[in-house]
């Protein structure tokens, strides 16, 4: 049977909601999946899209946007744009996620970059072994390597 027969009923259904929800509706019925897809992202994936945006932007220490970042503050900036508060520096931002191991990262976790037990970097995990950060100064935000084994895993929850 097809999906269209019932997209009327559906809307009816809505009532008071307003057309752009209705339309919602609507496509989740024409789309299978789509509304499903749509808000599966976690907020880490929704931070690290965030995060890529500012590919490009420059490294200022001490800057947590939204046209200027260090590290902690692009993380910062990238999770409280998707509604989740963050400490400003990449330590208290380590003491403030859940730890999770390496095995265990997904995309949009947050990377740590420490030296013993002083976390000195944080980037946000983009897959493939690779973060988006904003390593120093003269340089600017952007997608690299993880190059050092030195790293813990954060997930802000």
């Amino acid at each position: 049977m097809s999906a269209m027969p019932r997209i009327p009923a559906l809307i009816s259904r809505a009532g008071t909601a307003s057309a752009v929800t209705a339309a919602t509706l609507a496509a989740s019925v024409l789309v299978p999946g789509l509304a499903s897809q749509a808000s599966a992202a976690t907020p880490g994936e929704q931070a690290l899209r965030v995060a890529a945006a500012k590919a490009g932007s420059p490294y200022q220490y001490g800057a947590a946007g939204p046209n200027r970042f260090d590290c902690s503050g692009l993380t910062q900036y990238s999770f409280k744009k998707v509604g989740k508060s963050l400490p400003r520096v990449a330590a208290d931002q380590y003491n403030r996620t859940r730890h999770i191991s390496g095995g265990s990262r997904q995309a949009g976790d947050l990377v740590f970059f420490h030296s013993g037990s002083n976390v000195y970097h944080v980037g946000i995990y983009a897959g493939s072994n690779k973060i988006w950060h904003a390593p120093k100064p003269g340089t600017t935000v952007r997608l690299e390597k993880i190059w050092t084994g030195s790293v813990w895993y954060g997930r802000v929850n």
